[in-house]
């Protein structure tokens, strides 16, 4: 923000500060867990409140005529970057600029953008990047609403995809890229971990065989959904993503009392997709955004407990005899696991807290465990500070077609549980009586 612009700014919007007070210490530049306890925010600018105060408001008071012809150029594109200063609540607001800044921070990117949900994220995105007659070449599996939007509801506009499994070696992602390079790829899109099986993607072998591939303009941006290990475990934009994408409902909300979404990258194409952002009106409202902003406070205490937690669960949940196979990410070793144990050793810090269930039996026996739970909730979602447990084939991905289930490992034997903050002992007491009840 310029000086000249700062000098435009008064009441309301003057409020925000653009700049941390304190962002290093003797050269020592500080670690998010710090940042988030004030970046983006001066409390002398809202009567010395601590917190930011939460702003209802539909509308913005403008200093000047010459500011309000400002600020509609970058909100309507005339001029790249967006608003320099506060529109309409559509556009921008305080507490989600706020919010929009500290994201960046996590994943050292250089702009941020927030929205209603995860999916209006996602759409958003596709539609800021995709025309009638392009194609989305997109890792499997992905959320199954992720599927619905490219398949049904954008396929009937005229858009394509092509896919490759989420561990695809390599090669097996040249051939795919290749044979979708004869139209026009618009978008790389990945998922990793897989929704509901875990299976980790090669950020970097994509990003190596996008840029052997496709050159100059025709090169397609590399987005990815990170809400299962980010931002504490995985950090794509450091091994050649373009764009991180996040369901912030889980664990960057993480106490399952909020709906929100949020895309992070360059400046570049954050424009890109603020623009339509702004067109569509997903933006995420201001005490949603504040709620982030409690929430980003602890989120590297909760991730870190969670994780602790899920690493003690599944080494006990490995030895039940009701237990055909844990897909945790921690247990990755040789064998067959092999290439997805080089991908989790290049790209990740940490295994989650989210994990994959296989249970001896089928659907019987997983609703039989579901069911005999009595800490875990039997609920969607993840990330929270309660421990969630749910049956994909049954009801997140209940969507998608049978024989895409099957090729992508989505059985009837598959519980996700995404682990809490509890204690780690009750939680495994709860396991075990839960498999006892089905007989193992």
């Amino acid at each position: 923000m310029t000086k000249e612009t700062e000098a435009d700014l008064t009441g309301v919007e003057a409020r925000v500060s653009p700049k941390p007070a304190v962002d290093e210490i003797g050269g020592r530049k500080l670690k998010p867990a710090t940042l988030m306890m004030g970046h983006g925010y001066d409390p002398a600018l809202s009567e010395g409140a601590l917190k930011p105060p939460i702003f209802l408001t539909s509308t913005f008071v403008f200093p000047n005529a010459a500011a309000g012809k400002r600020h509609f150029e970058g909100v309507t594109g005339k001029r790249p970057g967006g608003a320099e200063g506060l529109v309409y609540s559509r556009f921008n607001g305080p507490n989600q600029e706020i919010l929009e800044d500290r994201l960046s921070i996590w994943e050292d990117a250089e702009d941020a953008l927030a929205f209603s949900s995860g999916m209006s994220a996602i759409a958003t995105l596709f539609l800021s990047m995709v025309k009638p007659g392009d194609t989305i070449v997109h890792s499997g599996p992905l959320y199954a609403a992720t599927e619905t939007l490219i398949a049904r509801i954008l396929g009937r506009f005229g858009v394509h995809w092509l896919d490759f499994p989420a561990g695809a070696t390599r090669e097996e992602i040249d051939a795919v890229l290749s044979k979708a390079a004869s139209g026009n790829v618009a978008l790389i899109y990945l998922e990793s971990p897989a929704n509901p099986t875990n299976a980790l993607v090669d950020v970097e072998a994509v990003s190596a065989s996008r840029d052997a591939i496709f050159t100059g303009a025709n090169k397609p941006p590399i987005a990815i959904d990170n809400t299962f290990l980010g931002p504490l475990w995985h950090k794509p934009l450091r091994h050649g993503a373009d764009l991180v994408v996040y369901s912030l409902t889980k664990y960057a909300g993480g106490h399952s009392d909020l709906v929100a979404g949020g895309v992070l990258g360059s400046k570049a194409h954050m424009d890109t997709i603020r623009l339509m952002r702004n067109t569509i009106g997903t933006i995420c409202d201001p005490n949603t955004a504040w709620m982030l902003l409690r929430s980003l406070e602890t989120l590297e205490l909760r991730m870190s407990r969670a994780g602790e937690n899920a690493a003690k669960v599944c080494a006990f949940l490995r030895d039940h005899s009701a237990v055909e196979k844990v897909g945790y990410l921690g247990f990755l070793e040789g064998g067959q696991d092999a290439r997805q144990a080089d991908i989790y050793r290049r790209h990740c810090n940490g295994a989650g807290s989210t994990f994959s269930l296989y249970l001896k039996g089928g659907e019987a026996e997983a609703f039989a465990f579901l069911d005999a739970l009595k800490i875990a909730k039997l609920a969607v979602s993840l990330g929270g500070t309660e421990t969630l447990a749910s049956h994909p084939a049954a009801m997140t991905h209940l969507s998608v077609p049978d024989a895409r289930k099957a090729a992508l490992g989505i059985t009837d034997n598959l519980v996700r549980i995404s682990i809490g903050v509890e204690d780690a002992d009750d939680l495994i007491a709860d396991f075990s009586q839960a498999l006892d009840a089905i007989g193992g």
